[in-house]
């Protein structure tokens, strides 16, 4: 299992999404989940509106390549028209290890065409995931509860080809332990799932995982 960072590695929730948070990730040997938007032409990081004092992505993923392109860049697309601007950054700095989601579904379209990996959503609001053939991974997230989310549904995504990423409880403000041992018990090869979380160091000793340096 890898362990994604939402919103970068912070202490306090005021820290969520700033550069100190992202780049403390990548040093502590965290990918991250990070949201992107545009502000007068360029891709910022922001979860809510953007404006002038959001940090530029282009230094994410400057980063990112500095880093070796050895962390996973979980891209959470929070507008329509970000693709092209997106890619030209990919290019640039070389980055691969990364998955976009969240976007509207005739935004993946284009994705999908533009050959940008994406994944695709599963939740209690969207049983059947749409541009499933071509999604490279599946973005698991239980709103209100996680019951639903089994070893055969994972097993089933991961036995087609795609890896998962599950959406931590925490991060719909429920305890994750509970979930966490479930998990634990599912009898599986990890390779292929990823878990975004709150808590990535708490997430690492919990399931043994190796961070990377």
């Amino acid at each position: 299992m890898k362990i994604l960072a939402h919103r970068g590695y912070w202490q306090r929730p005021e820290e969520r999404n700033t550069p100190a948070a992202l780049r403390r990730a990548l040093e502590r040997g965290f990918g991250f989940e990070s949201d992107i938007r545009d502000y007068r032409g360029e891709l910022v990081i922001s979860h809510n509106m953007a404006d002038g004092s959001c940090q530029k992505a282009k230094e994410v993923f400057r980063w990112l390549a500095e880093f070796g392109d050895r962390f996973c860049f979980a891209v959470n697309i929070k507008a329509d028209g970000l693709k092209d601007r997106l890619a030209e950054l990919l290019r640039t700095y070389g980055v691969t290890d990364y998955f976009t989601f969240d976007m509207s579904v005739p935004q993946m379209v284009e994705y999908a065409e533009m050959g940008l990996r994406y994944f695709t959503r599963q939740s209690e609001a969207e049983p059947d995931p749409v541009l499933y053939e071509g999604a490279a991974g599946v973005w698991i997230d239980g709103f209100w509860g996680t019951d639903w989310i089994t070893e055969e549904l994972l097993q089933r995504h991961i036995t087609a080809g795609k890896t998962v990423c599950l959406v931590s409880p925490e991060l719909h403000g429920r305890e994750p332990l509970a979930f966490w041992q479930r998990l634990k018990s599912f009898r599986m090869a990890w390779e292929d799932v990823l878990l975004c979380t709150d808590r990535p160091v708490e997430a690492v000793e919990f399931f043994q995982t190796e961070v990377r340096k």
